[in-house]
């Protein structure tokens, strides 16, 4: 005589549909993040397209969706109307310097900020904070007087000096400085004989490395992709960094897109590849600071 199987439990079925349930919701979850990064992809997917086609495939009908074979066609025709490696390397050292400085100068800020005390400290630094609120294009015509009045109208140094000591830069410095190092520590390296700025340079750089990373990446996708500044002081060709030079490409009558495009995709492939390493450092050193007050 064959046993009878009981029946599923009003429990087990209750566990199979959660199980269920949250398989499904696990699946369309992956989903949509898969449509949602193929949104974000496929423009510079296109834009690498396009930097191959001519003039009259880019615009024909269905578009280009894959790629073409007028490459050489595009490159010849960027270096005939642009100095366009001149202006990669000025791109190139205007980020640098600009990096460099604001990674100095914002770190000795925050520094200051977060472990010392002196008068008006909290004033000063809620005036900082308050500027981070106050549009960047109000301070157009101020920027363009005083470079013009100091001679630098057409010099790199117009583009990264007056960023060297950012409000943002600061603030996001002190943030991270006052959650990640104590009082005690600097007052063990002042008995042991440390200059204030020997703590700084041995101590407090290296324990800040995650924030600096954020901060010197930011800054320098910043001024790789800064189009107001240069489009106020500079003037010749030569001196352009990559997007008033691209721009200064889109003519009257007609536009070369296919060049346009191939100077875009070799702007932007640096930009692509620096912030596929050091993305979880970016969001690592945001998140970091916000831990304490």
């Amino acid at each position: 005589m064959q046993a009878t199987i009981p029946a599923p439990t009003t429990e087990v079925r209750s566990k199979r549909q959660s199980r269920f349930n949250g398989r499904l919701t696990k699946g369309l979850l992956y989903l949509l993040l898969i449509v949602m990064v193929l949104v974000t992809l496929f423009p510079f997917y296109w834009m690498f397209v396009l930097a191959t086609h001519t003039q009259g495939n880019i615009f024909s009908a269905p578009p280009p969706l894959w790629f073409g074979d007028a490459l050489e066609r595009n490159y010849e025709s960027l270096l005939s109307r642009l100095p366009f490696w001149r202006n990669l390397w000025n791109s190139v050292y205007v980020a640098m310097i600009a990096t460099v400085t604001t990674l100095f100068f914002c770190s000795l800020g925050g520094f200051g900020f977060a472990m010392y005390q002196f008068r008006y400290k909290n004033l000063l630094f809620g005036l900082l904070v308050v500027t981070l609120m106050i549009p960047g294009l109000l301070n157009i015509i101020p920027y363009f007087l005083i470079i013009q009045f100091l001679g630098w109208i057409n010099q790199p140094i117009a583009l990264w000096f007056p960023g060297m000591a950012s409000a943002f830069g600061i603030f996001l410095m002190r943030q991270y400085i006052a959650s990640a190092i104590s009082r005690d520590l600097m007052d063990a390296a002042r008995i042991d004989g440390a200059t204030e700025f020997r703590i700084y340079r041995s101590i407090v750089v290296p324990l800040i490395k995650p924030a600096l990373g954020t901060l010197g990446l930011l800054t320098f996708i910043g001024s790789w992709n800064s189009f107001m500044g240069p489009l106020v002081v500079l003037r010749s060709r030569e001196a352009f960094t990559l997007p008033l030079a691209l721009r200064s490409l889109e003519g009257q009558i007609q536009t070369d897109w296919g060049a346009i495009m191939l100077g875009t995709a070799l702007a932007v492939l640096p930009l692509l590849i620096i912030f596929a390493f050091a993305s979880r450092q970016v969001i690592e050193g945001l998140t970091a600071g916000s831990i304490k007050g």
